[in-house]
């Protein structure tokens, strides 16, 4: 038999201090002690962290895939890896043999550089000349010294390059070892997240004092996370570019969670209560809510477990220990904190801001009452825009950016176009195709083979690798490393030319190089996204059955959050994918949208839990669901516009980055973010809890006695 639940319309009396109201107070009570704790942890995790060293290191293995097995193969035999050479382009209009002399000179000074073992220059077997004489590359072989290479060293060699330009010639580096130097300068974009969230909650409360306590528990528990993260990275696998992911989501999130918290201390306070009854009702109502929504945050990133990329999980573990220590940060730092500063801000609270707050109660009532009154068009519209950002997702081309992307003028970018310019694009990109077994002559018959295989402009080799065992071939696509067709090249040479080839010869052919490892990782994602969607969407609405024991309320919130994060994915791909508003055209991250669902999956729980327990708390208090939903949005409406505005600032200060990664990563939080507060939480939501009524807080009978009562929105 199903049951809707309610409650009396009287008041129930005021419960006393749960669990979390405990520890507020006695954080409050040794609120020193509280800070210092804090204090010495953060600095203990850092120092640790520090004098530990550097352990953060990258795992692009694909167990199953034609690109691993064919690098495990090779490294089984001894060959050289990809990233211990870089290539030096040169061009000169009037013919690199005219500028010999002063190749020669440059090439020297490169090949005295730190970590350079040898040099061949462009006339040399081991580089290259092309057909009209004016481009050519040196090819730069580093020691077995340090792994990685030192950045210093790679500097040193970019700016070896660099300064023997001019005159007529272009001197450029180019390789992912260099690349990624190059790229490490870095930008403000935490910086200017943290300054534009300040500036945020100035005007949300309008005192330095009461902005300044959310953005230090963030700071605190970010800090305390990245030292934490530091030294586990010595224990498992956490990729390099782990930890600005981490500030970019702590930071979001710390604060977000504070303003919840702070928002119901506040209301607490204007209702009359004394301070430290007002931070222990917070952390009972509020605290609980963030609790719960964070918990729904890590069940997201812990669901990216079950897609076995070695390089997704580490990152997830880490985010996820940030968002645990955030929890741990609100529900002991922020009451502290609370403390300490209790006197200025509850006088600044009673001073004059009880008219503001209800003239912004009136307002979203208002906005609330409007949309109740047609609430089907409201939903309509609302949905049609997020179904409508959505549609380019359908397009969206999975992939790893190259150099072709990078910012124009950079070294690696004028490396990129030379060797397109001299050779053709696909010498960008090059297919590493290995042999092993069969009689002596796999190696030719495979070179042959590729050769006269549709779409490849050029074939070098067989080459014997390490021992002799195994031989290479590099096969140049006619198209760029990011170009579909590319990826189609591979697809038919291991379906249509190896397959049979290897049936003919006995030797076992596997296409491998970073070309074919992108495609690779972008299908193993695309595979395996179905389970892990099923997975993380299945979890989070258990968890949101048990928060508002609703049905339909947990299904509401995992479609809508579905819409939220596949308009967002709409958008990054019509920005970096397609080249709207000057972005470099070219495909998306390949792990960006598994990282993107986990994140803002969980974090529109957030919004969800706090506005819907409030419209849970007036529906159990009165047993009137419209007036629920009106009283929800009118207590609710400022803090989530104003934690998204916070939230929003942050993310799209990452834009700022030079890693084209994170960019994509920013943007994308920050436009779900955007449409999670402003379409869905102030205009869906509220038009469909209308149209449910009572219905939404349905729950069939044989559910209602399994669930446990979690008190979500019942105090």
């Amino acid at each position: 038999m199903a049951r809707t639940e309610a409650a009396p319309a009287s008041a129930a009396a005021t419960p006393p201090p749960g669990r979390l109201g405990r520890i507020a107070a006695g954080s409050m009570r040794h609120r020193r002690t509280a800070l210092l704790l804090w204090l010495v942890l953060v600095a203990l995790l850092t120092a640790g962290a520090q004098v530990a060293g550097d352990g953060y290191r990258n795992d692009h293995s694909l167990p199953g895939t034609d690109s691993q097995a064919a690098a495990d193969l090779l490294a089984a035999h001894g060959a050289e890896p990809e990233d211990r050479t870089a290539r030096v382009l040169l061009k000169n209009a009037d013919g690199l043999d005219a500028g010999r002399d002063r190749i020669a000179a440059l090439l020297d000074q490169v090949k005295a550089l730190p970590s350079v073992d040898s040099v061949q220059d462009p006339w040399s077997a081991g580089g290259a000349v092309s057909r009209d004489g004016t481009i050519g590359y040196a090819t730069v072989a580093f020691d077995d010294g340090d792994d990685p290479l030192p950045a210093e060293d790679l500097t040193r060699l970019l700016d070896t390059v660099r300064e023997a330009g001019g005159d007529g010639l272009v001197a450029a580096v180019g390789g992912e070892a260099t690349r990624g130097a190059e790229e490490a300068g870095g930008g403000a974009a935490e910086g200017a997240g943290m300054l534009a969230a300040l500036v945020v909650l100035v005007l949300f409360f309008g005192s330095l004092v009461a902005a300044a306590v959310p953005l230090v528990t963030a700071v605190f528990a970010v800090g305390g996370a990245l030292g934490l993260i530091g030294l586990a990275a010595h224990l498992f696998t956490v990729a390099d570019f782990t930890p600005p992911v981490m500030m970019l989501v702590g930071l979001g999130v710390g604060v977000d969670y504070a303003l919840l918290i702070f928002h119901r201390y506040r209301t607490e306070l204007l209702a009359g209560a004394d301070r430290h009854h007002a931070a222990v009702r917070a952390m009972d109502v509020a605290g609980r809510t963030v609790l719960f929504a964070g918990c729904t945050v890590i069940i997201a990133l812990l669901g990216l477990v079950v897609l076995g990329l070695g390089a997704l999980q580490g990152v997830a573990l880490a985010v996820a220990l940030t968002v645990l220590v955030t929890m741990a940060a609100s529900v002991t730092l922020l009451p502290a904190l609370l403390a300490l500063a209790g006197a200025r801000i509850e006088r600044h609270v009673r001073r004059g801001e009880a008219g503001a707050d209800v003239a912004d109660g009136g307002r979203w009532a208002a906005l609330a009452t409007a949309v109740g009154r047609r609430p089907l068009p409201v939903l309509l519209a609302g949905v049609a825009v997020l179904v409508a950002l959505s549609a380019p997702v359908l397009g969206m081309r999975l992939g790893f950016a190259d150099a072709g992307t990078d910012p124009a003028g950079s070294s690696s970018r004028t490396a990129y176009d030379l060797t397109a310019e001299g050779f053709g694009p696909g010498f960008n990109g090059p297919l590493v195709v290995v042999a092993e077994g069969g009689d002596g002559a796999s190696g030719k018959e495979l070179a042959t083979a590729l050769g006269e295989a549709e779409g490849v402009a050029a074939v070098q080799g067989p080459f014997p690798a390490g021992d002799g065992e195994v031989a290479t071939v590099l096969a140049f696509p006619e198209a760029g490393p990011q170009d579909e067709a590319t990826a189609e090249l591979v697809r038919e040479l291991r379906a249509e030319v190896l397959a049979p080839l290897a049936t003919e010869t006995g030797a076992r052919y596997l296409v491998g190089g970073p070309t074919a490892a992108a495609l690779d990782f972008a299908d193993s994602v695309s595979a395996r996204m179905p389970l892990f969607v099923a997975v993380v969407v299945g979890l989070s609405t258990l968890l949101l059955l048990a928060v508002f024991r609703s049905l339909l309320v947990p299904l509401k919130a995992a479609v809508l959050n579905l819409l939220s994060i596949s308009a967002a994915l709409g958008v990054i791909t019509l920005v970096f994918q397609n080249g709207w508003f000057g972005a470099s055209s070219g495909p998306v991250e390949a792990f960006i949208p598994v990282m993107v669902f986990a994140i803002v999956f969980g974090l529109s729980m957030d919004y969800e839990v706090f506005l819907v327990s409030r419209m849970r708390e007036a529906w159990l208090r009165t047993g009137d669901a419209r007036l629920a939903v009106g009283e929800g949005l009118a207590a609710t409406g400022k803090v989530i516009t104003a934690a998204a505005a916070i939230m929003i600032v942050v993310f799209a200060a990452f834009v700022l980055s030079p890693s084209r990664m994170l960019q994509q990563f920013g943007l994308a939080l920050a436009v779900a973010v955007l449409l999670d507060a402003v379409v869905i939480r102030c205009l869906i939501v509220p038009a469909v809890m209308r149209l449910l009524g009572a219905r939404a807080w349905w729950l069939p009978g044989p559910l209602a006695r399994v669930l446990p009562r979690s008190g979500a929105g019942e105090g």
